[in-house]
């Protein structure tokens, strides 16, 4: 079928067997029988340029072509790449493997085909196979002599020094320099040709093959990387382009990324005439957005990409064409034909046809992750991307619920768009500047470079200064979250809007915490800090400015801590108001919280669970409610004024009971272990000493919203209380409510936390991606991970708007993998809580030790005691 009987130089270069199958065919298959009919030439040029005639019949189907083309290439992950062709109004377009070559292309006898990379996956490492990432490396390259993947100078000359490393080899002035005159890789290229010989230089013994894997790594970070702009004006007239990718719908202006609908948010994507619509999900509080496109067959065209893209991205199999109807249709039948990215991996990984990693390559990677400065920065990275997303939770999504609310006092509006829009420009800035430090810095590890491109502190010590001068909105966050309340308790319907916005997938954490983020990432800042200054020497050309930024940090943080530590504990009685039936005025000035959890109360009928809520001046114990929204229901208030503990396992022969004594009653609780029965009569007796100092036994008790009755016998008497507010004239009594409050998991898995569990659990915060196991399963899933709030968000990526699933860790344990277990590889920690078994595995040392102490923070509650004389590990 094929003019030239010799195999492509991709081909060449590889060594690429020639008996190897392509990925679109079950194993054993053949390519699809060519078709009865007269052979007609067609050109395809192929991404190193050369050009391939194949004879294929007139009656043929692109699929036929397509596989042709991959059969002669031996290319196995062939699903990530199409043909495409320019139209006869000059525009490229795609061939789609179900329409007959003849009846598409415009006089195929004198059309040339482009092969081309159709599909770009987020992470080049799902890419198996050498001669893939060869032909993704070679498209890389004509996107950036095009113009199409525009980036900073720096990462272009770090780009074009890996591709003359595959080219010419080991660096060599002259001939570099030679190399360069001749041939242009990108705009502009003579300006930096001092920077791209630098960088070559640093790349000496590098493969072609370890070259490419260089250059997808760093060309994957960019923005543009992949991005084909389409186009379009808004409904003000204002010129935008389209864009589709892995996770979305895209909106630029210019080469400026404004906007993105992940497909998460999408609920359908359709087109009228020029018009292209996307209708968005109800709970995005969005309407259906138009864009106007120049025809509709340029509509029509997109629409088509994005349907392939989400069907290849997002789907687990091809999807099965729907049947055509007898007499009338309505609306396109367009369906992607093909195989998923899923159906590609398992495909190969199944077939072993994955070749043997490049050695070099691996301790290239391995010298990176073994590198604790580069670890540090990888970490600061990844929860730097979590803490964007966050500030854009408020900045994007809350503020366009406000937007269309008239309860809404302008005064709110205004606080919170003056407060969170400044720290989001400038965490904007800084995350852009330390995904392109990281990519330079990954590019060079192998040769142990140091200077301007293995540190951080000059970032870090940029940033806080810049953070010293936004110190009134950091202040101000505090403020939100006061003004916010004050402006619920004034509005009941803006009230059910806060709750409703709650319940979101995307708000995966309570809306306060969200507003306190800022205060929160000082906290991981100064972390972050001391562990560089405790790992580099004071002679390290890093060390200055990490302790210059640690100094900054450590002050800033000074000023900010006092009015921290009261809008916390004013947070968390906010949360705890919601979670509690029978109290009110719970968030009033002087009220901390000490400790929350579940103990078993002795009684004639035996032990019976409830929550304890311990409070200065005050002790109360409910159940959770039959309600629909499953709140607890308080019982009884204790003073602690006068009251008196003490052990007594020995006088009621219940494991890990006491005894407490106030106002000439006696009440006998049993924890469920004795390391929380400690933690327990601890915090108790702390309590009674500082209700022994205050004016007396009523002043800290709460007020009861039965009619002064300290016990409550039935939860029937508080079904009209001021917990049921009133939303559009409904009772909200049958409003949902979070059953994934830090109360109900200490309820459900019998356990409690402290005030100062919830300070460890703020400062230990991390992101990153794990793979994660099930007890009985065999393959391990990469996760984005984001632990926060004691609980586990699992995402696909780090770019999805909302956790697929979450665990809460209260109550597990964590330990290493035993060797009895199977596992079999490294840095495997084990979460187990009863017949609850999970697995992960981290990507190094550090992160497993990392991921290891901040779980124990939240699986292992501290006492008072062990709190003060902790310290940090190194």
């Amino acid at each position: 079928m094929v003019e030239h009987g010799q195999t492509s130089m991709a081909g060449q270069r590889l060594g690429a067997p020639e008996t190897l199958g392509i990925s679109t065919l079950e194993p054993g298959h053949k390519p699809p029988a060519m078709p009865a009919g007269r052979l007609v030439p067609i050109r395809v040029l192929l991404l190193d340029d050369s050009e391939e005639i194949f004879d294929i019949s007139h009656r043929a189907s692109g699929r036929v072509l397509f596989e042709t083309v991959c059969s002669h290439l031996n290319l196995i992950e062939g699903d990530y790449f199409g043909l495409e062709f320019q139209s006869c109004h000059r525009k490229m377009v795609s061939l789609y493997k179900c329409n007959p070559c003849m009846r598409v292309c415009p006089g195929p006898k004198h059309t040339i085909l482009r092969f081309v990379v159709k599909f770009f996956p987020p992470d080049h490492t799902v890419l198996l196979e050498e001669l893939t990432r060869y032909l993704f490396a070679l498209q890389v390259r004509q996107d950036l002599a095009s113009g199409r993947l525009t980036c900073s100078d720096p990462s272009a000359a770090l780009l074009v020094s890996h591709i003359i490393q595959s080219e010419i080899g080991d660096f060599e002035e002259t001939r570099c320099r030679q190399h360069l005159l001749n041939t242009n890789y990108i705009p502009d290229q003579m300006a930096l040709m001092d920077t791209i010989m630098e960088f070559h230089h640093k790349h000496t013994g590098q493969s072609p093959a370890e070259s490419d894997y260089r250059l997808l790594e760093v060309a994957s970070r960019l923005e543009m990387y992949g991005i084909r702009l389409h186009p379009a004006k808004d409904r003000e007239g204002t010129k935008l382009s389209l864009a589709v990718a892995h996770g979305g719908v895209l909106v630029f202006q210019g080469h400026n990324r404004i906007n993105d609908f992940n497909w998460s948010k999408i609920r359908k994507l359709s087109f009228k005439r020029r018009r292209f619509l996307i209708k968005l999900r109800q709970n995005v509080n969005q309407d259906t957005l138009e864009f106007l496109m120049a025809s509709r067959d340029c509509c029509k065209m997109f629409w088509k990409i994005c349907v392939e893209y989400h069907a290849f991205f997002r789907l687990f199999e091809e999807p099965r064409p729907k049947p055509k109807p007898v007499l009338f249709s309505r609306g396109s039948s367009f369906r992607f034909s093909g195989r998923t990215q899923k159906q590609v991996i398992d495909y190969v990984k199944e077939n072993e046809f994955k070749k043997l990693p490049f050695n070099s390559c691996v301790c290239f990677l391995q010298n990176c992750r073994t590198d604790k400065a580069y670890c540090i920065a990888k970490e600061l990275l990844n929860t730097e991307r979590t803490y964007l997303k966050d500030l854009e939770l408020i900045t994007v999504l809350f503020q366009k619920v406000l937007d269309k609310e008239d309860c809404v006092p302008e005064a709110l509006k205004t606080l919170l768009t003056s407060t969170y829009e400044p720290l989001h420009s400038h965490h904007t800035h800084f995350l852009q500047e330390l995904e392109e430090r990281l990519s330079l810095w990954e590019g060079q590890c192998n040769m142990q470079v140091k200077g301007e491109i293995q540190r951080l502190g000059d970032l870090l010590l940029k940033s806080v200064q810049e953070l010293k001068a936004l110190s009134a909105q950091l202040e101000m966050s505090s403020e939100c979250v006061f003004a916010l309340e004050r402006a619920c308790v004034a509005s009941r319907r803006l009230e059910c809007v806060c709750r409703e916005f709650e319940l979101q997938k995307v708000c995966y954490i309570p809306l306060n915490v969200f507003l306190l983020s800022p205060l929160h990432r000082l906290l991981h800042y100064r972390q972050i800090l001391d562990r560089l200054c405790k790992h580099y020497p004071p002679t390290h050309t890093d060390y200055s400015d990490c302790k210059a930024a640690l100094d900054d940090v450590c002050e800033l943080e000074a000023a900010l801590r006092p009015g921290l530590e009261q809008i916390e504990n004013y947070q968390k009685l906010l949360e705890l108001q919601k979670d509690l039936i029978g109290v009110e005025h719970l968030a009033v000035a002087g009220r901390q919280l000490i400790r929350l959890g579940c103990l078993s109360k002795l009684s004639g009928k035996g032990l019976q669970q409830r929550m304890f809520f311990l409070f200065n001046g005050v002790l109360l114990y409910s159940t959770r409610g039959i309600t629909s929204t499953n709140q607890f229901t308080v019982h009884r208030q204790l003073p602690l004024h006068g009251m008196t503990i003490r052990e007594s396992e020995d006088e009621w022969g219940v494991p890990h009971s006491f005894t407490l004594m106030v106002q000439q009653q006696s009440l006998v609780v049993a924890a469920r272990s004795e390391s929380e029965m400690e933690k327990w009569m601890e915090d108790l007796k702390m309590a009674v000493d500082m209700a022994e100092e205050s004016n007396g036994p009523t002043a800290d008790l709460l007020t009861a919203k039965s009619s002064g009755a300290s016990e409550v016998e039935s939860e029937d008497d508080h079904r009209g209380s001021q917990t049921s507010l009133q939303c559009n004239g409904n009772d909200s009594a049958n409003t949902r409510h979070r059953g994934n409050t830090t109360a109900h998991v200490c309820w459900h898995r019998n356990t409690s936390v402290s005030k100062l569990d919830y300070s460890i659990a703020t400062e230990n915060q991390l992101s990153g991606n794990l793979l994660r196991k099930f007890k009985n399963s065999n393959g391990w899933q990469r996760l984005w991970v984001v632990f926060t709030n004691f609980t586990l968000f699992f995402y696909k990526t780090h770019e999805d708007e909302y956790p697929l699933a979450s665990l809460p860790l209260l109550g597990y344990s964590v330990t290493h993998a035993g060797e009895s277990e199977n596992i079999h590889k490294d840095h495997v920690f084990k979460l187990h809580f009863k017949s609850h078994i999970y697995y992960f595995r981290t990507e190094s040392e550090y992160f497993f030790e990392r991921w290891m102490t901040v779980i124990r923070s939240a699986t292992v509650s501290a006492s008072r005691t062990r709190y003060l004389n902790r310290t940090e590990p190194d």
